[in-house]
């Protein structure tokens, strides 16, 4: 999948999350369905000002957009989780442990 794909479908999931319909972002955007359709399918060049009105009208920041770390492979989630431990002083090291008893007990 290409860039266009993934930032594409990223755009529908997250419009999927809010329980929004193509047309209901189309109308809150000024955009028509039809475009929207199409860079959820990979197949236009958005500009940075219609980023800026999907992420408006999703309620989001506009670097959710391009967050694709939902994507990543457990062994790349646990070198990321490690390096961020390893990295930690007590107080967050601390609160980690406390979230992921919250987490898993």
């Amino acid at each position: 999948m290409g860039v266009k794909e993934l930032i594409g479908a990223r755009i529908k999931e997250l419009r999927r999350s809010k329980g929004m319909s193509q047309e209901a972002l189309a109308e809150k955007t000024g955009i028509s369905s039809k475009y929207i359709s199409s860079i959820e399918r990979g197949k236009e060049n958005p500009t940075l000002d219609t980023f800026i009105k999907l992420a408006d009208a999703l309620n989001i920041e506009l670097s959710e957009v391009f967050n694709f770390s939902h994507e990543a492979s457990v062994k790349d989630l646990k070198v990321f989780i490690s390096s961020l431990i390893k990295g930690s002083d007590e107080e967050r090291l601390r609160l980690t442990a406390k979230i992921l008893r919250a987490i898993y007990l």
